[in-house]
C-alpha cells in the first residue's frame, strides 16, 4: 500500500508526569529548547506544557500531567549527542544538578555513554563525542526504542521515513530529508510492558486527510485500537505491532 500522500506527521513525542512543570524545564534544559506553551488546569488531566525545538527539529515535546509512579523500564528513551569529551561531562553535571541520577540499566563497564534518569526516573542517554551513526543529527540524536523489526517497519510506513539502518534484527528510521533525529529500535529481547507507555508518538495525518481513513491505513498496516481510558477525545489511540500506545490527532499542516 503506498503512503506517499497519506503518511501522518510526527507532531510531538508525549511524556507522562506527576510535576509537568519541573518535567518541562529539565527537558528543555536537556535539549536546549524552550518552553512553550501550556494549557488546562494543573493537576488535571488537561495539564499539558509544550517544550519548542530551537534547532530545526519538527516535532515538540508535549509534558502531560498524569498521576502515578513509573513502573518497570520504559520502552523509549531518548539518546543525546555531545560534541565533545568536556562536552559529555559537563553535560552529564548540569543535568544532574537538575535533578537527574545515574541509573544502571545493565549497560558494561566499558561502554562509553552514560545513562541517566530525569527526575520521574525516565531513563536517556548522553552519547561519547563521535557516534557516527547519529553524524549529522542535533542534541537529541535518536528516539531509542525497543521492538522488533516488524514495528520499525510499521512506523517507516506509518510516517513516510525511509529505512536508514536493517541489519542484526535492529532497525531505524528518518525523515526523508536527512535531518533530525532518527527512530530506532533495538531488536531483541524486549522488556516486558508494565502498563501504558509514559512516552509515546503522537501523529497527524495531513490536512487532505480524514483522519478516520488514516486510521484505517495504520490499522491496515498493522496497528490495533488501543483503549487507555482516553473516554470520548478528538484523537484515536492505537497501538503499533510491538503494543506501543500512539495517538492520531485530527489533519492538520
Amino acid at each position: 500500500m503506498s503512503n506517499d500522500h497519506a503518511a501522518s506527521r510526527l507532531v510531538a513525542l508525549a511524556v507522562d508526569a506527576n510535576d509537568p512543570p519541573r518535567l518541562a524545564r529539565f527537558w528543555a534544559a536537556a535539549l536546549g529548547w524552550e518552553l512553550g506553551d501550556e494549557s488546562g488546569e494543573p493537576g488535571s488531566g488537561d495539564h499539558v506544557i509544550t517544550v519548542v525545538p530551537t534547532d530545526g527539529t519538527r516535532f515538540h515535546l508535549d509534558i502531560a500531567f498524569a498521576p502515578g509512579p513509573k513502573r518497570g523500564r520504559n520502552r523509549l528513551h531518548l539518546d543525546l549527542t555531545t560534541t565533545s569529551t568536556d562536552d559529555q561531562n559537563e553535560s552529564v553535571a548540569s543535568l544532574l544538578s537538575l535533578g537527574a541520577r545515574h541509573i544502571d540499566i545493565g549497560q558494561r563497564a566499558d561502554e562509553r555513554h552514560v545513562v541517566l534518569a530525569d527526575p520521574e526516573g525516565n531513563e536517556f542517554c548522553i552519547l561519547a563525542p563521535g557516534n557516527q551513526f547519529l553524524a549529522g543529527t542535533g542534541r537529541l540524536g535518536s528516539i531509542t526504542c525497543e521492538g522488533l523489526p516488524d514495528v520499525g517497519y510499521f512506523w517507516s510506513a506509518a510516517l513516510g521515513w525511509p529505512l536508514v539502518w536493517d541489519q542484526d534484527d535492529e532497525t531505524a528510521i528518518r525523515a526523508p530529508d536527512g535531518r533530525g533525529p532518527l527512530i530506532t529500535w533495538g531488536g531483541p529481547p524486549v522488556p516486558p510492558k508494565h502498563g501504558k507507555n509514559r512516552l509515546h508518538l503522537d501523529i497527524a495525518p495531513p490536512v487532505h486527510v480524514d483522519q478516520a481513513a488514516e486510521v484505517d491505513r495504520l490499522l491496515a498496516l498493522g496497528a490495533t485500537p488501543a483503549d487507555i481510558g482516553q473516554g470520548d477525545v478528538a484523537w484515536v489511540v492505537l497501538a503499533d505491532p510491538g503494543d506501543n500506545e500512539f495517538c492520531v490527532l485530527t489533519p492538520r499542516d
